[in-house]
């Protein structure tokens, strides 16, 4: 009998998130889920997470946004995106024919906005969970602006709990000193999951033209270069927080979303992986069942956290 690949990402919260399995895309990476929908099912999938929504439309940052680098990618796209009215009028009615949940993830400009954009997705047929945004390092206001301060973090997730009956998910910013300090004030104000990590800065210089090469100079760092850092975050969040943990960082293959349901992740998110390998999703999804099958494995929650040391009696 196949294994049991179901995970609860909203447990006790006032809406449920039970996805049939723990693969998901990163935002950002799958655009609104249409282009994928005509490449395969993408009802196979636990979940489907959109690309960051702000208030307004957004036209993103200037071209080059996107610059290789060795075992990852820079990004600086500014959330490009069609604006939470569109969002609702034109993509949520798509999204609620289809058999899988899609999350949205929301970027506000300020605090209270997290909470005005809650308030307008509350109850929108389609959409399943919303994904705050208070990490993405390529605008000038919110963003990681606001998932670098404890106090802020906080203050956005209670705006946004208190405005929607949707389970809401907060992605971390990997570039602060205690990721943890912020997955608990998070929790503390409702958070039904953590989702940890979002992209590490960095940045690439044009020796020719002795520039950097992107226009904002920095860029958010995605792919496997990451992979170890997320890893390490994962595994000390989910150490500290009683509410699930989604892995997201440089996640390509089965073994690489293995290891993070064994640190305590309870779901995962591909995302730089599927630029090379559109169906990077179904290969992890796929490889995990093989597994599963392998090993025995019964039950994903067999192996969520199995890799922390036993608690002590």
């Amino acid at each position: 009998m196949p294994a049991d690949l179901s995970v609860d990402l909203a447990p006790g919260s006032k809406r449920s998130l039970v996805l049939r399995n723990p693969v998901m895309p990163a935002s950002g990476t799958f655009s609104w889920g249409f282009e994928f929908a005509r490449e395969f099912d993408i009802n196979r999938l636990g979940a489907v997470v959109s690309k960051g929504v702000t208030m307004e439309p957004r036209a993103g940052n200037r071209q080059p946004r996107v610059a290789e680098t060795p075992a990852g990618m820079l990004n600086s796209i500014g959330l490009q995106n069609v604006g939470i009215r569109s969002c609702i009028e034109e993509l949520a009615p798509v999204w609620a024919t289809w058999d899988t949940p899609v999350i949205v993830n929301i970027a506000a400009d300020t605090v209270d906005e997290f909470g005005e954009m809650a308030s307008m997705l509350d109850g929108v047929p389609g959409i399943a969970a919303l994904e705050l945004n208070i990490s993405c390092p390529n605008v000038d206001t919110g963003g990681m602006e606001i998932g670098q301060s404890v106090e802020a973090s906080a203050r956005a997730t209670r705006a946004a709990v208190r405005n929607t009956d949707l389970p809401v998910i907060v992605k971390l910013t990997p570039n602060v000193t205690d990721p943890v300090a912020l997955a608990l004030a998070c929790e503390e104000e409702g958070a039904a999951a953590i989702c940890a990590i979002n992209t590490v800065l960095g940045m690439k210089i044009d020796i020719r033209r002795r520039r950097p090469v992107l226009p904002r100079a920095r860029g958010g760092l995605s792919g496997p270069a990451i992979r170890p850092i997320a890893l390490r975050i994962v595994y000390d969040v989910a150490a500290a927080v009683r509410i699930p943990v989604i892995g997201c960082g440089g996640i390509a293959t089965a073994e690489d979303a293995l290891e993070f349901l064994m640190a305590g992740a309870s779901a995962v998110q591909v995302g730089t992986a599927t630029f090379a390998n559109p169906r990077a999703l179904l290969d992890v999804l796929e490889g995990i069942e093989t597994w599963c099958d392998a090993e025995g494995v019964a039950r994903i929650t067999e192996i969520i956290g199995c890799a922390r040391p036993a608690p002590v009696a």
